[in-house]
């Protein structure tokens, strides 16, 4: 499967539809943010300027700080795939991503969303 097409995709794109999805369902772009950044490493000044210079996804992973170490917790199925068999790094992060924000616009408990 050719996955480099959703790479490129734009991060400011993609979280602003995170951030309406949530919206949707009564929750904030601030808990979209906290999920974000707990996945990915970056404070909230870095986290900006990536939106802000319209990296793409690929960009945007690559760039991340620190992915957090209990990420390897996000398991189930989004778009059809179990996020815990994809074999492609890139691909899994942005599974990763998607899980967490479908499991906020699902109203589960921050805490749950976060592995802690």
């Amino acid at each position: 499967m050719n996955n480099t097409k959703i790479y490129q995709y734009s991060f400011a794109s993609i979280y602003r539809l995170y951030v309406e999805k949530v919206e949707k369902k009564g929750r904030t772009a601030d808990e979209v943010d906290t999920v974000i950044l707990w996945l990915t490493g970056y404070d909230e000044k870095q986290f900006r300027e990536q939106i802000d210079k319209k990296a793409d996804l690929e960009t945007f992973f690559t760039e991340a700080p620190k992915l957090n170490p209990n990420a390897s917790k996000i398991t189930g199925v989004i778009c059809g795939y179990r996020i815990e068999d994809i074999e492609d790094p890139l691909m899994q992060k942005i599974r990763y991503m998607d899980k967490l924000v479908d499991e906020l616009a699902k109203g589960r408990k921050m805490e749950k969303i976060l592995r802690e």
